[in-house]
């Protein structure tokens, strides 16, 4: 594969999977990567019943700050939340918003693997490498959009409290979205590499036969 395509493709390949790698750590031992988070003038008080200001929703769990600090909770995949305001109406953020946020760790498997395909020199496999890009870029537009869902239902649920409450999108949110860039570039850059190996191939070859064919310019003054 041409060195001016390799090193470019194995660069967004690299970052985009250790993009990934951070946001799939997520919450609770990282805690700044967090796909949705929540805040608030301590109004609202979560699963404990416990005043917080700020909520953050992660992949393998979730953070609230309280009046005492910050206090997370190693769920795993699939957790529920429950928040309640002053007046006990509450709502619940349920398994079924969080459990597809597993999908990052996969695709950061994936852009893994296909990281170590890129840097091949063989042509064959630097297809596969542009196909498990690919693919890694559709598991990760798959979690980019269970995370837009998670966000906007967080947001429209707190919203019917009637609380002072705002609630945004957090890094994991936007470092997932450059990794789908990053993955698409890589796919891309890969794969025009190997078109352009193969045209190059292709023309060597046509110059091979021409030569042959042809005899070259002393060929014309042989006898017969």
């Amino acid at each position: 594969m041409s060195r001016t395509y390799c090193i470019p493709g194995v660069f967004f390949l690299f970052s985009a999977f250790f993009l990934l790698f951070i946001v799939s750590i997520s919450l609770p031992r990282f805690q700044a990567m967090d796909i949705t988070r929540v805040h608030s003038s301590g109004q609202i008080a979560g699963n404990g019943y416990q005043a917080f200001t700020q909520l953050r929703f992660g992949i393998w769990g979730y953070c609230v700050d309280l009046s005492s600090g910050r206090t997370c909770f190693n769920t795993g995949h699939g957790y529920s939340v429950t928040v309640v305001n002053s007046q006990n109406a509450e709502i619940t953020i349920g398994p079924s918003w969080t459990r597809g946020l597993a999908v990052l760790p996969v695709a950061a498997c994936v852009a893994f693997i296909a990281l170590l395909l890129s840097v091949s020199q063989h042509i064959t496999v630097t297809l596969v490498a542009s196909l498990v890009s690919f693919l890694a870029a559709l598991l990760t537009l798959i979690a980019f959009a269970i995370n837009i869902a998670l966000y906007a239902y967080v947001k429209q649920e707190l919203g019917t409290l009637n609380i002072s409450e705002t609630t945004v999108t957090g890094p994991g949110f936007w470092l997932t979205f450059v990794s789908l860039l990053l993955l698409i570039l890589a796919g891309c850059t890969v794969c025009f590499g190997r078109r352009r190996d193969r045209m190059a191939g292709a023309t060597n070859n046509s110059y091979q036969l021409n030569g042959l064919k042809g005899g070259g310019f002393l060929s014309r003054f042989r006898r017969n």
